[in-house]
C-alpha cells in the first residue's frame, strides 16, 4: 500500500511537472498575442498615428500571428509534452509517439464518424459530438482531456515497449521503433471509442462547469484558494490546467467558433475584434487578475513584515533573500520563494494567505478587472492590462494591490512578533560552528579540494548532492518552475538544515521515498548540475 501510494504521488508530480513546457511557450506567446493585437487595434492606433505605419502594423501583425502557435496547436503540445516529461530515456522517442497517437486517434474519430454516416456540416451532430477541425481533420474536439489521456497512454507504451524484441524476421521494428507504431495501434482503437463516451462525458463536464459558473465570485475564489493550497505539494498545475482548458472554466462562442477553457477564451477574444462577451468576461475570472493583489501587493508586503522583524544584525543578510523573492513573485510570478519562508514555521498563516489569495480573486470579479493571461505578474498588467486600454479596469489593480499590501504587512507582522515565529532572521545564531561540520571545518592546506565552481554563482551543486544523502540515494530526479523534484531509498538521509545553509528555500517530505527540495527560479540549472552526477542505469 505504501509503495503505491508513493508511486502515485510520483506520478501524479511528474504529471504536473510535464504541463510546465507548454505552459511556459503559453505565457510567451500570450505576451506576443496581446502585444501585437493590443498595437495593431484601432483603439490604439487612433490615438498614436504613427502606429497606422505598413511597417508597424507588418510587425504588429506577426507577433500576433506568432502568439497564436501555442493557442492553435494546443492539445497537440500536451499530448507530446507529457510523454516527453515522464520518459526517463529516449525523450525524442517519446514525443514523436505522442504527436502520432493524438493524429491516430483523431483519424480514428474521423473514420468513425465518416462510417456511421454524421453530417459534419449539421449543427445538430456538431453539438452532439463536439466536432471541430483537428490538426485539419474532421473529429471531436477532446481539448486538453484527450490530449493529456494521448499522453499518459503513449508514455506507458514507451515505458513498455522501448526495449521491445521481435523476431528476426521483423526485428527492424523493434525496440524503440515499436513505440510510435504500438501507439498508433493502441490510440486508433481508442479513437473509435471517443464518439461513444464523448458526449455523455463532456456533458458531465459542461455540469462542473456550469455549477461552478452558478456559485458566481465564489468560484474564482475557491479555485484561487485551492491553487495555493495544493502548490506546497505540487498539483496545483492539474487544477490551473483544468480550468484554463476545459469546459470546467468555461465555455462559449467567440468570433463565430465554440472555445472552451478560461485561457482559451481570453486568447480567442484577443485574436477577435470586438468586445467581449459574457461568457470570455466570466472566464477570464479565473486568470492572472485574480493573482495580482497578492502578486504584486501582498506578497512583498509580507517580504518587508519578514525583513522589519529580523534582527538587525541579521536584516543585511536576508535582504538579497527577500528582494530576490519580490523581483521572481513581482516581475516572474514566481510565489514559492517567498511562500516557502513561512510555510513550514506556520501553515496557519499559509492557509491565511490561501484565503487572501482566494479574495484577491473574489475582488477583481466583483469589480470587473478584465486582464487575464496566466502570470499575475506586472508584465501581464502592462501587456493585457494597460496596453488593452481602458475597459480592462488595469487602474484598479493598483489600488487593490495597496489595499493586500496593507493587510499582509500589518497581519504578517503582527503574527511574526506575537507568536515569535522563526521567519529568515529570527532564528537563533549558533555560538560557534560545530567541529564536525564539513560546510564550516575549515581543511589544512595538503588536503583542500580545488574551489568549485558554483551554479548561477550561487549553489554548490556536490555539496546539495551530498546532504541529498549522495548519488546512491537518488532513484529519479527531475524538476519543476521552483522545486528538485525527487523519489529516493531513504527520506530521512536528506539533511534539510545543510539544504537550507546551502541556499534552498524549503525541503518537503511527502513521505518516504519522495522529497522536494524548494531552489528557486535556477532550480533547472542546479538539476542539470547534479544529474552529471548521477550515474546512468
Amino acid at each position: 500500500m505504501q509503495k503505491t501510494k508513493a508511486a502515485l504521488w510520483e506520478f501524479l508530480q511528474g504529471l504536473g511537472k510535464t504541463f510546465m513546457l507548454p505552459v511556459a511557450l503559453l505565457a510567451f506567446c500570450g505576451i506576443m498575442l496581446g502585444i501585437g493585437s493590443s498595437l495593431s487595434s484601432e483603439a490604439v492606433t487612433d490615438n498614436l498615428p504613427f502606429l497606422k505605419s505598413e511597417g508597424f502594423h507588418l510587425v504588429f501583425t506577426w507577433m500576433a500571428n506568432t502568439g497564436l502557435v501555442a493557442f492553435t496547436f494546443l492539445p497537440v503540445l500536451f499530448a507530446m509534452a507529457i510523454p516527453l516529461g515522464l520518459a526517463r530515456e529516449d525523450k525524442g522517442v517519446a514525443a514523436f509517439s505522442g504527436f502520432v497517437g493524438f493524429a491516430a486517434m483523431n483519424l480514428a474519430v474521423n473514420f468513425f464518424l465518416t462510417a456511421k454516416g454524421v453530417d459534419f456540416e449539421d449543427a445538430s451532430a456538431i453539438e452532439h459530438y463536439g466536432i471541430a477541425d483537428v490538426l485539419g481533420v474532421q473529429s471531436i474536439d477532446t481539448g486538453l482531456l484527450g490530449a493529456v489521456a494521448v499522453g499518459i497512454v503513449v508514455s506507458l507504451l514507451h515505458q513498455r515497449f522501448r526495449t521491445q524484441r521481435m523476431p528476426d524476421a521483423l526485428a527492424f521494428f523493434g525496440g524503440l521503433r515499436f513505440v510510435p507504431i504500438v501507439s498508433a495501434l493502441v490510440l486508433s482503437v481508442l479513437g473509435l471509442l471517443i464518439p461513444l463516451v464523448w458526449p455523455t462525458f463532456n456533458g458531465w463536464i459542461t455540469a462542473v462547469g456550469r455549477g461552478i459558473g452558478h456559485t458566481g465570485v465564489f468560484g474564482p475564489f475557491f479555485f484561487g484558494m485551492g491553487e495555493v493550497l495544493l502548490r506546497p505539494i505540487g498539483l496545483h498545475h492539474i487544477l490551473v490546467a483544468m480550468f484554463r482548458f476545459t469546459d470546467v472554466g468555461g465555455s462559449g462562442a467567440v468570433c463565430g467558433d465554440h472555445v472552451s477553457g478560461a485561457l482559451n477564451l481570453f486568447y480567442a477574444h484577443l485574436d477577435c475584434a470586438g468586445a467581449p462577451n459574457g461568457e470570455v468576461t466570466e472566464a477570464t475570472h479565473f486568470l492572472s487578475q485574480g493573482k495580482m493583489a497578492s502578486y504584486l501587493g501582498g506578497l512583498p508586503g509580507a517580504a518587508l513584515a519578514m525583513y522589519h522583524c529580523a534582527k538587525r544584525e541579521m536584516r543585511p543578510e536576508i535582504k538579497a533573500l527577500l528582494v530576490s523573492g519580490v523581483v521572481a513573485c513581482v516581475v516572474g510570478g514566481i510565489t514559492e520563494p517567498l511562500e516557502f519562508l513561512f510555510l513550514f514555521v506556520a501553515p496557519w498563516l499559509y492557509a491565511i494567505h490561501a484565503v487572501l489569495v482566494g479574495l484577491g480573486f473574489l475582488t477583481a470579479a466583483v469589480l470587473g478587472v478584465f486582464i487575464g493571461n496566466t502570470d499575475g505578474n506586472v508584465i501581464d498588467w502592462l501587456v493585457f492590462g494597460v496596453l488593452q486600454g481602458t475597459t480592462t479596469k488595469w487602474y484598479l489593480v493598483p489600488v487593490i494591490a495597496a489595499v493586500w499590501f496593507a493587510v499582509y504587512y500589518f497581519l504578517f507582522r503582527w503574527a511574526i512578533t506575537r507568536f515569535d515565529l522563526r521567519t529568515p532572521g529570527r532564528d537563533e545564531e549558533p555560538d560557534d560552528a560545530e567541529p564536525d561540520d564539513a560546510d564550516d571545518a575549515s581543511p589544512s592546506p595538503d588536503t583542500a579540494e580545488p574551489a568549485r565552481e558554483l551554479v548561477a554563482g550561487k549553489y554548490d551543486a556536490v555539496a546539495i548532492l551530498d546532504a541529498i544523502g549522495g548519488a546512491g540515494n537518488i532513484r529519479t530526479l527531475d524538476n519543476c518552475i521552483t522545486r528538485l523534484r525527487m523519489t529516493v531509498e531513504d527520506a530521512a538521509r536528506v539533511d534539510e538544515a545543510r539544504l537550507k545553509k546551502l541556499g534552498a528555500v524549503g525541503v518537503i517530505k511527502l513521505d518516504g521515498h519522495t522529497v522536494q527540495v524548494i531552489i528557486g527560479p535556477q532550480v533547472q540549472s542546479v538539476k542539470d548540475a547534479i544529474a552529471t552526477m548521477i550515474p546512468v542505469g
